[in-house]
């Protein structure tokens, strides 16, 4: 029985184009999707079970000046025996008998970011990231208590989730980053808002987006219309968005639908190439769904704000209308929280201390 969530859903996919109909790549074979771009499919362990590789056609000069012919690689997978495997198979079957000159991640979450040390040991290249990323992997690779841990679980309880089931669930995440990614390169090249790279005769115009990872970097090729939108700009979902232990205050939110109309203004016939999906046209059809997904989820925590206080594990069953497991929730939580902390910051709720020791949100007192 179809719900009306999944109708809903139905009828926005609709509203955008899918250029390349089903298809997509075999496992370990990557697929042209333009000139000098293909495409590489890769298998996760997770609810969202893929993650979407690119391979860029490319050009770079050795020490002794030499020009070489390669590919760039743009984003590496999570690090575990499969997906090494599944690499090996693309350099067997794709490379052209070429070799991989660089490697590019657009932002520092795992499955972007995991198997860069790898690609970049085997192939003696260097990594291009924006510093922030990089720094922020850093951390959670090293410090086994950057995600979870007892601060994560403090955190999640402070937000009214106190279900010792999931606290212990987030108290065992301490190691959890570092098992996805096991290390990083130790130098990397830094990539910023408005840098134009150079590859294989083209260039790619980096487009930083905030809010859904610390300093998110898109690529776009004007003489291709085509952007590698990565993680921010996705077409049957709307990318995680969280306030983290880490950044407690912050407002992710705001930052993520502000960056949405960083692209608002390329060609109307751009094809976006996300990081989960198909490739796809009609972007500003697609970031319009997006903000106003937002908006309805904002609208529907203000009128539940009208009878009472709300804190983050109140708001679940507000924004999630199906079952999650203790992973999911992990996820949940952090957006519940994003979307209350935008109003709060926007000034419609104010935060209060509860006695219980939770923070709740609730109406400002009329005037």
């Amino acid at each position: 029985m179809l719900t009306y969530h999944t109708i809903a859903m139905n009828l926005l996919e609709h509203q955008i184009y899918y250029p390349l109909g089903d298809a997509l790549p075999p496992e370990g074979v990557a697929m042209e999707v333009g000139p000098g771009v293909k495409w590489v499919r890769m298998g996760l362990p997770f609810a969202l079970d893929h993650i979407n590789l690119w391979l860029l056609r490319d050009q770079q000069r050795d020490s002794t000046g030499t020009l070489i012919d390669g590919w760039t690689v743009v984003d590496c997978c999570i690090d575990s025996p499969t997906t090494r495997a599944q690499w090996e198979q693309v350099f067997v079957n794709s490379l052209e008998g070429l070799p991989i000159l660089r490697v590019i991640v657009t932002h520092m979450h795992p499955d972007h970011i995991g198997l860069a040390h790898w690609l970049c040991e085997r192939w003696k290249v260097s990594l291009w990231i924006s510093a922030t990323d990089y720094n922020v992997a850093r951390t959670a690779v090293y410090d086994r208590n950057g995600f979870g841990g007892e601060a994560g679980a403090a955190f999640y309880s402070l937000h009214g989730m106190q279900d010792e089931d999931f606290l212990s669930h987030v108290r065992g995440r301490a190691s959890y980053f570092p098992t996805l990614v096991p290390a990083l390169p130790p130098t990397f090249r830094r990539i910023m808002d408005g840098d134009r790279l150079e590859v294989g005769g083209r260039t790619w115009q980096c487009i930083s987006g905030y809010g859904h990872a610390p300093e998110h970097i898109a690529l776009y090729c004007a003489e291709l219309s085509t952007l590698i939108s990565g993680d921010m700009v996705l077409p049957r979902i709307s990318t995680n968005v969280s306030v983290h232990a880490a950044e407690p205050e912050s407002n992710p939110l705001q930052l993520f639908l502000e960056s949405l109309l960083r692209y608002i203004d390329l060609p109307a016939e751009t094809l976006v190439l996300p990081s989960h999906g198909k490739p796809f046209q009609g972007l500003q059809k697609r970031i319009g769904q997006l903000q106003d997904h937002h908006q309805d989820r904002l609208g529907e925590i203000l009128e539940a704000a009208k009878e009472g206080s709300l804190s983050a594990a109140d708001v679940l069953p507000i924004m999630f209308k199906r079952n999650l497991d203790s992973h999911q929730l992990t996820f949940a939580m952090g957006e519940a929280l994003a979307h209350l902390h935008l109003l709060w910051f926007d000034g419609q709720l104010q935060r209060v201390f509860e006695p219980a020791g939770v923070h709740k949100f609730q109406l400002p007192p009329k005037e």
